[in-house]
């Protein structure tokens, strides 16, 4: 399954029980922090799965902001609440110095690679 939203910049595709979130490289642009589509978006495949596994691919984006993080963080607590995981995949340096900062690098596990992450969710 691959769902895409151009507008808002997201593909979500699923391999197996593995929801994988494809932010689009232009994602510093665009105004998260208003767009309940966006959040409907991600949110749904979530919180219809049982116990979701959800990789979060970054490989594309340098660099987000907070809105992103927000955006994030529901996704996460979402996935939580159900008894799932949810990690990031191919973390830029930029990136990854902005979760360090904010202490999300301690919540999420980060891979260097899709491919690592879907690996480390199907091992555990």
């Amino acid at each position: 399954m691959t769902a895409t939203n151009p507008e808002d910049g997201f593909t979500i595709e699923r391999r197996g029980d593995v929801l994988i979130i494809i932010p689009a490289p232009r994602l510093e642009d665009l105004d998260l922090s208003t767009s309940d589509a966006v959040s409907q978006l991600l949110l749904a495949p979530i919180t219809q799965d049982p116990m979701p596994l959800v990789i979060v691919d970054l490989e594309g984006v340098d660099y987000f902001g907070s809105s992103f993080l927000s955006l994030l963080l529901r996704c996460w607590k979402s996935v939580l609440v159900k008894g799932g995981q949810m990690v990031l995949a191919g973390v830029s340096t930029r990136a990854r110095e902005l979760l360090r900062i904010t202490s999300l690098d301690i919540v999420w596990p980060m891979y260097a690679s899709r491919a690592e992450a879907m690996a480390a969710l199907q091992s555990d």
